[in-house]
């Protein structure tokens, strides 16, 4: 990747752990919880992916089923909406 800028540099802790530069954070939108892949090729340079995890396994989903109303109401999907034992009213 060019750029203009100095380069950054970090130092690798005795446990392996290298910090990330906030600027590199803020450009590549790299959050908590998304994940780095790392990669060397035959000619010895090394490249690093950013694999987005972001909040919740179905964040990106458009399949979900819609069930109706305003989201604040509940759902009967036991089957009991009809039988008097188990009415809310009471």
């Amino acid at each position: 990747m060019a750029t203009e800028d100095a380069p950054e540099e970090t130092t690798v802790s005795d446990r392996g752990m290298v910090t990330i530069p906030a600027s590199f954070r803020r450009r590549l939108d790299i959050e908590p919880g998304d994940k780095l892949r790392w990669d060397i090729d035959e000619d010895g340079d090394l490249a690093v992916e950013v694999v987005r995890q972001r909040y919740g396994a179905f964040e990106d989903d458009d399949m979900k089923a819609p069930l109706g109303g305003d989201g604040l109401d509940t759902h009967d999907v036991a089957g009991h909406e009809d039988d008097p034992a188990f009415a809310e009213d009471i």
